[in-house]
Order: C-alpha cells, then structure tokens, then sequence
C-alpha cells in the first residue's frame, strides 16, 4: 500500500469517526427537545426581502429626520447643513473647542476643496497616503480628528458606509478620537437594501478592499457587559449631511 492511499484511508477514517459523533451530538439535542430529527434540507422558497420592504422609501426630508434620530440614539451628533462653507465653519469651532492639533483626512476632492489649512493655520493636517514615508496607521492613530466624506449613509439605522481604496485609508475612520463624515445629501437612502445592491452588482472582482458600517461612536460591552465608550475606534462621531457639497 503506497503512503498516498494510507494517507487516504486515515482521512476517511477520522471523517466516519467526526460524522458518527456528529449523529450522536445532534440526536441527543432531538431527544432533549423530544421531536423527531430533520435529516432534509428544508426549503426556502423566499428570498431577499419582501416587495413591501423593497418599495418602503422616505422622502428626503424624512430620510434627514429619522437618521439623525437615529445616530442620536446610538451616542452619535448630526447636523444638517446647506453647503461646504458651513462644513469648514463646523470642524474650525469643533477644532477649537476640543483642542484639536492634528486632523486626519481623507484624499479626495471635495475635502481638498474646504481648504482647512486656511482657517486652522495652526493645526498640523495630513492628507492620507500623499507619500510613502509616512507611517500613516500610526499617524491615524495620533490624529485628534479624522475626515472623511461618505459614500452612502441608510436612514433607517443611522448608518454611515465609509469605502476604502489607496486614497481611502480605513484607519481614517477607526482610530482619529474624533470621526466627522460628511454625507451628500443625495447618497443617504432610506434602507440599507439600497446600497448593498450596488455592491452585489458590481461584482466580486469589483469590490472595495473595505466596506465600513458606521453607526455611532464605538461601543462595547464585552467585559461583565460594562458598556465602554471609544474602546475599538473613535468615542465622538459627527455626521454632516450636506445639501450642495
């Protein structure tokens, strides 16, 4: 018997042994519940969410509403404002409330376009991945604020959806103290079902490296469910729904 059939039978033989303790493990759970074992795949005949919950939408007034409710209640802070001028007034007053030295910010235009170095001249404001010398998870990590603009945002849960891409660097919105996301106002939608659509159509080879679900500050509860404020990302989160960005 060659070593590659040995090697076979030893495989089947701990795969008999697994699947008989198996039997035995979910045949008990059966007869503690005192009803027969299902053996059959049961079917599914529906699938994806139901047409009422497709067609469920708000108007965009509403969409603001409610997910500023519901941020809120998560421990989050939204505003709704008219255009950008107002977005660089809001961080320039939350910089200098909080005492803000180092601002973290995203690659792209329209965050380019706030011009921030202007009305924080004494602010150091780096631009993720604009060089390759840089540390830049550290430099996240030591930012007082982090920016960035998002790319969709669901009312109905009060979530935010941060991509990630060489200009988009994830740390931006995990380790800053402080996350603003500023939200066009045509990219929030009502349901989450509106926006991962897009991601099943783009396909699998079109996917971002990171698809982020904010919801508020961070949270947790894992130590004798003591519930900690800012324990696995930022502990303030600021969401600045834009009209004309």
């Amino acid at each position: 018997m060659s070593t590659q059939q040995s090697h076979q039978e030893w495989l089947a033989s701990m795969e008999e042994k697994s699947r008989k303790k198996q039997a035995l493990f979910m045949n008990g759970i059966a007869a503690k519940l005192n009803r027969p074992r299902v053996l059959q795949k049961p079917e599914h005949p529906f699938r994806g969410a139901p047409d009422f919950w497709n067609e469920f939408n708000w108007s965009q007034e509403d969409r603001i509403q409610q997910f500023t409710v519901n941020i809120e209640a998560a421990g989050g802070y939204a505003a709704h404002l008219t255009n950008m001028d107002q977005v660089r007034q809001f961080i320039a007053v939350k910089a200098e409330e909080m005492g803000a030295r180092r601002i973290l910010r995203q690659n792209q235009m329209e965050l380019t376009q706030l011009d921030l170095e202007t009305v924080l001249p004494n602010t150091d404001i780096s631009v993720w991945n604009n060089n390759h010398d840089t540390d830049w998870r550290s430099k996240a990590a030591e930012a007082d604020f982090g920016i960035v603009v998002a790319d969709y945002a669901a009312a109905y849960t009060g979530s935010m959806v941060v991509l990630s891409s060489a200009d988009q660097g994830r740390a931006v919105s995990l380790l800053p103290t402080v996350l603003i996301a500023i939200i066009p106002a045509d990219r929030l939608k009502t349901r989450i079902g509106e926006i991962v659509v897009n991601f099943d159509s783009a396909g699998r080879e079109n996917l971002p490296a990171g698809i982020h679900f904010i919801s508020g500050p961070s949270r947790s509860a894992d130590i004798e469910n003591d519930l900690t404020i800012g324990v696995h990302g930022p502990g303030i989160v600021y969401a600045l729904i834009v009209d004309q960005i």
